[in-house]
């Protein structure tokens, strides 16, 4: 029924593992074949091509659906449809970030700054690029980078735009990040004439409910105690939970088993201070899903 195209390169990994943990695990007969398939009813072909054509695929037709970066969405201008975000990206669950970079010691400390120079401007997103500097009134001679981008500066270029999550390796390089251009998450995209049909959309969402169940579950871990009936509201008090945390009473009236999903971010302090509230048979389970 779908088209399905993935991104190759540096978020394919991640990308095939969430599909894997979303129980549509992509098989393919190398880890260089660009065609692969899915063992779902939902998905007819399977592609693997790189971040940067995906929206243009996506918007002429080629492919039904696809997951790129918004950054991409953007660069290219392609009329796709979105379906949602993914909370995912190569190595964290934070966004890629497009950024405008200097050297440490540029004068240049905001992008107002750039107002009323001619900057020369070294990017892999050169259309990005343009719209957003033009929209701020700089003036700028904009080039297309084809890597090392950070490594322009100071003699090729002015400023360097370029993606990022941590900022890591432009500090590494003696790069100053002066403003952001662009928050871009993952993103599933549809073609908007295919969003259309009521059969393949649904199939969509249904795919969709599968990746970010997946995504969200890596967040959270499920929490299973026992607690005795005078401590039970102190330990309900310690608990975030995503809904009312779900209280059984033990047999024998000798107090309560409680279970809820939190934080995994939390579990660190919270299994200590409900021990110390009293809980006992303390169970932290990983989740594969959550589906709301």
């Amino acid at each position: 029924m779908l088209r399905l195209v993935l991104p190759k390169g540096s978020l394919e990994r991640a990308t095939l593992d969430l599909f894997a943990a979303a129980d549509l695990g992509v098989l393919r007969s190398s880890d260089v074949d660009y065609r692969a398939r899915i063992a779902d009813p939902r998905i007819a072909e399977v592609r693997i091509l790189r971040p940067q054509e995906i929206p243009d695929y996506v918007a002429s037709g080629l492919f039904d659906l696809g997951i790129t970066g918004r950054d991409w969405v953007e660069e290219r201008g392609a009329e796709v449809m979105s379906l949602g975000e993914l909370e995912y990206s190569k190595a964290t669950t934070d966004p890629i970030r497009v950024v405008l970079a200097v050297a440490e010691d540029s004068p240049y400390q905001t992008l107002s700054d750039l107002v009323g120079h001619k900057v020369r401007v070294s990017t892999e997103y050169p259309e990005l690029t343009t719209k957003v500097l033009s929209a701020h009134g700089v003036e700028a001679v904009v080039s297309l980078s084809y890597g090392a981008t950070e490594a322009k500066i100071p003699d090729i270029a002015d400023c360097v735009v370029e993606i990022t999550e941590t900022g890591r390796a432009l500090r590494a390089a003696h790069l100053r990040v002066i403003d952001t251009l662009l928050v871009s998450y993952t993103e599933l995209i549809a073609n908007p004439t295919a969003a259309a049909d009521p059969t393949k959309r649904h199939a969509m969402d249904q795919i969709l409910t599968l990746l970010q169940g997946t995504l969200e579950a890596r967040q959270k871990v499920l929490v299973k105690l026992n607690i005795p009936a005078d401590r039970l509201d102190a330990v309900i008090a310690l608990l975030p939970s995503l809904r009312s945390p779900t209280v059984s009473e033990l047999s024998g009236a000798s107090g309560y088993a409680v279970e809820t999903v939190v934080p995994k971010s939390d579990i660190n302090t919270l299994i200590p201070e409900l021990k110390d509230q009293g809980a006992t048979d303390i169970l932290e389970l990983a989740l594969s899903k959550i589906i709301h």
